[in-house]
């Protein structure tokens, strides 16, 4: 039987960095995976590393922890196109950006760097912008990340084995604790397990007769042919915020449009809780194109040459699931991170692996433990 310190279960973005921060701790990791490198959720994202959507809170506050790591990891790791190009929200409204101006105020004092922009200003930051617009707010703690290069970088460089095409189907149990997992290739002991399955950690806690209610909420991505330099930062309608934050079991969208290194560029955002139904649909890449071209008349005309959708993996409060499980000894979660889970990789790779040492964390992980929905229940 293989033996190691760390198993991970799931070689995506959260995955890789729970792998390279316990590597670096000086842990043995193994990574496994049903599927490929990014293969999941990671593969079908964005590469956010935004603070920008998020209000004040336990999430937000993970998230200023991972901007900070995600910086040093460009230096230290680096080979996955960090962008550090800022975010930039605007308002199509009067009311909107009233609303958005409370949300900066709050925001500042949690410690993020915003700058108001006047209507005026915008064409300063994006020249390309639609004119009617009545402001916004410029980020620049915002960035971007290629999220299958970040993936494939770190676990390349946490030396862990990574195992892909492994499906586990069974925790190892003696006793009350976990010891490893079973496979439908083999078994591997280990000190410890970690749930960074994205969407499907809900199935590998199942598997350990908890429960963590991780839910899939799909969303689709246009990408449109290379283009000239277009789009300096990340821009989003002020409605994105909301959006993200809402419970709501129909469709949502609302424009977010940013350029690659390639000259592409991505339009989201939606989301919808339609179970894993996997099947495309055109009303909705259709309105993902309206909203952005209200942006962004300059794309009217351009082409789009592919679309792709995910499942974001979805809690009910909004909170990803970190930390040890106290109803499965040797068991700890880095799942349900939502749309947010390239942004708050570092951090979650981070904190855990202070757990696994018997390192203070950096942040309380209270707000995000396993068991608070059977509490609340």
């Amino acid at each position: 039987m293989q033996k190691t310190d760390v198993l991970v279960v799931g070689a995506g973005i959260t995955g890789a960095s729970c792998a390279f921060y316990a590597a670096r701790a000086g842990l043995t990791v193994t990574v496994v995976d049903r599927r490929s490198v990014a293969g999941g959720t990671t593969g079908a994202g964005e590469g956010n590393v935004l603070v920008s959507d998020k209000e004040p809170g336990p999430e937000l506050d993970l998230a200023l922890l991972s901007s900070r790591l995600w910086r040093r990891l460009a230096v230290e790791v680096g080979g996955f196109e960090y962008e550090p190009k800022g975010g930039l929200v605007v308002a199509a409204t009067a009311g909107s950006r009233t609303g958005l101006g409370d949300l900066e105020a709050r925001q500042r004092a949690a410690g993020v760097e915003v700058v108001p922009v006047t209507s005026a200003d915008l064409p300063g930051y994006e020249p390309h912008l639609a004119r009617e617009l009545a402001g916004g707010a410029f980020y620049p703690q915002d960035a971007q990340v290629q999220p299958m290069l970040a993936a494939a970088r770190l676990l390349r460089a946490s030396g862990a084995r990574v195992r892909t095409g492994v499906t586990v189907t069974e925790l190892i149990r003696a006793g009350d604790r976990i010891v490893g997992v079973r496979t439908d290739q083999d078994e591997i002991a280990a000190g410890v397990v970690v749930n960074a399955a994205g969407t499907w950690g809900g199935e590998i806690a199942a598997l350990a007769g908890v429960e963590v209610p991780v839910l899939p909420r799909r969303g689709f991505v246009l990408v449109t042919e290379p283009l000239p330099p277009l789009i300096r930062h990340k821009v989003y309608a002020a409605e994105y915020v909301a959006d993200v934050a809402s419970d709501d079991e129909g469709l949502e969208t609302s424009a977010v449009v940013e350029g690659t290194r390639a000259g592409t560029v991505l339009i989201g955002a939606s989301r919808e809780r339609v179970g894993f139904d996997r099947g495309f649909s055109l009303p909705v890449l259709r309105r993902l194109a309206r909203q952005a071209i209200a942006l962004f008349p300059v794309l009217e005309d351009v082409a789009t040459i592919r679309a792709y959708h995910g499942f974001r993996p979805y809690c009910p409060d909004h909170l990803p699931v970190l930390g040890p499980d106290p109803r499965a000894e040797g068991l700890l979660h880095a799942c349900g991170h939502e749309g947010a889970g390239v942004g708050l990789a570092a951090a979650t790779g981070h904190a855990l692996a202070q757990v696994l040492t018997g390192e203070k964390p950096d942040l309380d992980l209270t707000p995000f433990r396993p068991e608070r929905f059977t509490e609340a229940s």
